[in-house]
């Protein structure tokens, strides 16, 4: 089928590869040259505008978007609307809050455009593997676009979770999850580093994925990670996050639900950024003060 994609960064890029791969004609646009032309290569049609890709699709049209949440997504739902046709249909595959999702599949819905919010798995490794898929949105629009979710997924890789927003609300749980996971096995591999064993960690993380109840696919590129670098030592251990961690916290205190593990993971994070924080200085000050404690000066 024909698809419409806005967007060629990491992801993008390699899903309009998959889709091209699986037969579908692709229409892509890029506000940089250099990836129109790489969607070139492997089979696109490149274009310049957004207005070219629409007017290159035969209507009923899909339009669907890989950009950063937030205004660039407003931007590209107030651009597209009147190069569109009652009928045609707005995805937004990018990590965009499910309040936001809510909003613009109603503004959409004003205009007689459908709206899908696909929650999107599966980081540079897609390409290969494929992405797991978290749509929401009207029944007959997630109908439509089943044969481009079936060429992106891998088998039994995609799942209509709800309405508008529901999508994105999963991804955004997704996400806090992927927080929590990732901090349980930074701290598991610190303990076993700093231990007197000298651990050999790529093959730990290589054993842990043998059968133990611990392993995963992020296992998996702990043990590639740690065979590139075993100490890491061309890291600075700086995190940043992409925002879904605290959206999943903020809504789990909104719903009264308790969770620790992500709401610690996120705070690591932003502690990770810090250097000689003054926090800490003023521990060492107390310190100092109420029990003559030594303190390190610069």
């Amino acid at each position: 089928m024909e698809i419409g994609f806005v967007g060629l960064g990491r992801m993008g890029l390699n899903m309009t590869t998959r889709l091209v791969q699986g037969g579908h004609k692709v229409v892509a646009t890029d506000r940089g040259a250099g990836p129109i032309e790489e969607a070139r290569k492997h089979g696109a049609i490149g274009v310049a505008s957004l207005a070219e890709v629409v007017h290159a699709l035969a209507p009923p049209r899909i339009v669907w978007a890989m950009i950063p949440a937030g205004p660039p997504v407003d931007e590209l739902v107030d651009s597209v609307i009147p190069l569109l046709a009652r009928g045609d249909l707005v995805v937004d595959g990018g990590n965009s809050n499910y309040h936001d999702s809510q909003r613009r599949a109603a503004k959409l819905a004003e205009h007689g455009l459908s709206f899908v919010d696909a929650g999107t798995s599966g980081g540079i490794w897609g390409l290969k593997v494929g992405y797991c898929l978290m749509v929401g949105g009207e029944a007959a629009a997630i109908e439509r676009l089943a044969p481009v979710l079936t060429t992106l997924a891998p088998k039994e890789g995609w799942l209509h979770v709800g309405p508008a927003g529901a999508g994105h609300f999963v991804k955004m749980v997704h996400n806090g999850i992927e927080y929590g996971l990732m901090q349980s096995y930074a701290e598991g591999f610190e303990i076993l580093n700093a231990s007197p064993f000298g651990f050999d960690l790529p093959k730990v993380a290589h054993l842990w994925n043998q059968g133990s109840v611990v392993r995963s696919w992020l296992l998996e590129l702990a043990e590639l990670a740690f065979e590139k670098d075993p100490k890491l030592e061309g890291l600075r251990g700086y995190v940043e996050d992409s925002g879904e961690g605290r959206w999943t916290v903020a809504e789990a205190i909104e719903l009264g639900v308790p969770a620790p593990v992500i709401t610690l993971s996120l705070l690591n994070r932003l502690a990770s950024r810090q250097t000689d924080a003054f926090r800490n200085k003023v521990l060492a000050a107390l310190r100092a003060e109420f029990g003559g404690h030594a303190v390190k000066g610069r």
